[in-house]
């Protein structure tokens, strides 16, 4: 299990902390399962209080590409206690990377890059998959293969418009690691 936590404050101690601090906890990744918990504390608001916003990022991988290849997606979940929207994606994989939604209208696929960034409704979990929402790295700069990690950087913004910088370590696989938590066995 990884974690990940992110955090904004105001100043302590003569130091400005508006910055995001980052404090991985751990880096395992068993195969199996890769959990990532990011918690970002918003500056403290006028009538002194403070606003909590925190992201839960799960099942987060990248699919494998081949030589000549030069795109390939990332698929994981997101849910946000407080509601957040995905601003923007990079890697240092891939010269571009977009937040994208694929449609299908009057049997025509189309897909387009999310200018707005990816709304994620308060509580609610928002699932990037192949065939839907999902995040598109273009201009690929190596072959990724199976086993191997890719960093990817995610920007939310929180509902009072702070921003939290989330750098990851994700998986590649040429399927779902995760997959097995989604099959469903018909049994007579």
């Amino acid at each position: 299990m990884a974690a990940v936590y992110v955090g904004f404050g105001p100043r302590r101690n003569g130091r400005n902390r508006n910055h995001a601090r980052i404090r991985a906890f751990s880096r395992e990744f068993s195969g199996q399962h890769m959990h990532l918990i990011v918690l970002g504390m918003a500056a403290a608001l006028a009538a002194g209080g403070a606003s909590a916003q925190s992201v839960d990022i799960q099942d987060a991988w990248v699919r494998a590409s081949v030589p000549g290849q030069t795109a390939t997606g990332a698929f994981m979940k997101l849910r946000a206690a407080q509601g957040a929207t995905l601003v923007s994606v990079s890697s240092t994989s891939a010269g571009l990377a977009e937040v994208h939604e694929m449609t299908i209208q009057a049997g025509v696929m189309s897909m387009r890059a999310l200018r707005d960034g990816l709304a994620l409704a308060p509580g609610q979990t928002v699932e990037l998959k192949s065939g839907g929402r999902h995040l598109m790295l273009m201009d690929l700069k190596e072959v990724l293969r199976r086993g191997d990690l890719v960093d990817l950087t995610l920007v939310f913004r929180d509902r009072v418009g702070q921003t939290v910088t989330v750098p990851m370590k994700v998986p590649v696989a040429s399927v779902s690691p995760f997959a097995d938590k989604q099959l469903r066995v018909h049994q007579h």
